[in-house]
């Protein structure tokens, strides 16, 4: 019987309480906005409702102190949604944390004694 190969995982996500505020799903939703600059395109190129997605807008707006986007509703030009500078350093931070988060586990994997 051969030795099994064991690699640690995980993800990070941040929280305030019991509610999680920002993930890799709520990350990719602010990207997508920035590069689309429609909440409504980043919703059906994710695969979720135009609602949901305003949802999860609206909750990470709310718990960040500052928007992380700002939109204007459609009309006669369409509307656009933009991240703000807020939302990008947020987007940063978390790419930062995933990162030593990833770096963390692969270190440690080397030192896994199983």
């Amino acid at each position: 019987m051969s030795d099994p190969k064991f690699k640690l995982n995980g993800r990070v996500w941040i929280e305030t309480g019991d509610e999680k505020i920002l993930g890799h799903g709520r990350v990719e939703l602010l990207e997508r906005i920035q590069a689309s600059g429609s909440i409504r395109q980043a919703a059906l190129q994710m695969k979720m409702s135009y609602k949901q997605a305003w949802d999860l807008v609206n909750h990470m707006n709310d718990h960040f102190g500052q928007p992380l986007i700002i939109s204007q509703r459609g009309g006669k030009g369409g509307g656009n949604a933009v991240v703000t500078d807020h939302g990008l350093k947020v987007i940063s931070q978390f790419h930062l944390l995933n990162q030593k988060l990833q770096e963390f586990l692969k270190e440690n994997t080397k030192t896994l004694n199983l």
